[in-house]
């Protein structure tokens, strides 16, 4: 039973942290330069790593069962939550959005027309699904997020051996924060943790263990999917990263990598919509109908005006969402240490000196989008 625990929180992990953001990898990489991207990769993996077992730590060291809005209010007051539910918002909506434009494009690669016309179809349809709320997809996460594992590997199994190492470009230090954002977006999985802590409640021991392996698979399947979509499609990657592969392999590539683009993009979209509207009507006491509509409208307009790709919002996104969570989680992680209500399983050493430097790293990233 205890191993069934371990293996189910790691999945939820893995599951909480890989989703649709994975396709805009590979454009970021192949406009950054091969290595400047796997750089990045391997990098903000470290970031994220560092932040899970700081989450990890925090939930350990507090009595009871909270998400991170909870923690925030614990250990930075009223405020605290409100910055952190602001960055949650932002994160949320920009999904939203960029999915709604996503899935226009990737239905177009299939079957012709206007991404547009069916970047609205796709909305009006789901739309459907998140006012009924349909529940069971929420809880099937893990059996989605799996199965977009298995899309993955097989593409790059196929993909594999149309590999040129000519799109192997070389080492750009310039182009280092090209990535960035959009690599972070696929990387957050904090929200997952304290769920993660609540499987192993019996076993808390195992937290880190699962933490360190739920967040390293998700990292290794990044690596392996932008080496292989990069290494085909090379500088002409497009942004939803496998909608070029069709181009060079062949057709049954164009429905494989678009069914999976699609799919992606859809079980993200009901999760993300599906659970905000749930914290409008449980934490804010808003109608059903007020919050259907709170969670849709901005998606919509964002998605249907053109204002920005895909690429462009998730980017935007990461850098955001994650420059306010992770400077968030970096000061809570350091006042739990202080006003922590009990003795935690692990614990992970304080280096100040790190801990700025996450900051510095986070808060330059959200000037850096600003500019940009």
């Amino acid at each position: 039973m205890g191993d069934y625990k371990f293996y189910e929180a790691v999945a939820t992990l893995i599951g909480g942290i890989i989703g649709a953001g994975i396709l805009g990898i590979p454009y970021v990489i192949a406009k950054a330069g091969f290595w400047t991207g796997i750089f990045d990769i391997i990098f903000i993996g470290i970031i994220l790593l560092i932040l899970h077992l700081y989450v990890g730590e925090i939930a350990l060291r507090t009595d009871g069962r909270h998400e991170l809005t909870g923690y925030a209010s614990k250990y930075l007051g009223k405020y605290g939550k409100l910055i952190m539910t602001a960055a949650m918002l932002i994160g949320i909506y920009g999904a939203l959005s960029a999915y709604t434009i996503g899935e226009g494009v990737a239905l177009q690669a299939i079957f012709g027309g206007s991404a547009l016309l069916y970047s609205i179809i796709f909305f009006g349809l789901i739309s459907i699904l998140v006012y009924l709320d349909l529940r069971a997809v929420e809880k099937s996460e893990i059996f989605f997020d799996f199965f977009i594992i298995l899309l993955i590997l097989s593409i790059c199994i196929i993909s594999f051996f149309y590999v040129k190492t000519l799109n192997f470009t070389a080492f750009d230090a310039s182009k280092l924060l090209i990535p960035y954002g959009v690599v972070l977006f696929a990387f957050i999985g904090t929200t997952a943790i304290p769920e993660v802590k609540e499987i192993l409640i019996k076993d808390r021991k195992k937290l880190k263990k699962a933490i360190i392996i739920g967040t390293l698979i998700p990292l290794i399947i990044y690596l392996l999917f932008a080496i292989v979509v990069v290494g085909v499609t090379g500088i002409t990657t497009t942004e939803i990263g496998t909608l070029g592969l069709g181009e060079v392999i062949g057709e049954y590539m164009v429905l494989l990598s678009n069914f999976f683009a699609v799919f992606a993009m859809a079980s993200s979209f009901l999760v993300l919509s599906i659970g905000l509207k749930w914290v409008f009507q449980c934490d804010y006491k808003l109608s059903k109908g007020i919050s259907f509509w709170m969670v849709g409208l901005i998606p919509f307009l964002i998605g249907i005006s053109g204002i920005a790709g895909f690429v462009k919002i998730i980017n935007f996104t990461g850098a955001i969402t994650f420059g306010i969570e992770g400077t968030l989680i970096v000061i809570m992680f350091h006042r739990a240490k202080k006003l922590g209500d009990r003795k935690p399983e692990y614990s992970i050493k304080k280096h100040y000196i790190i801990s700025l430097i996450l900051i510095s790293i986070f808060i330059f990233g959200i000037i850096y989008q600003f500019i940009k």
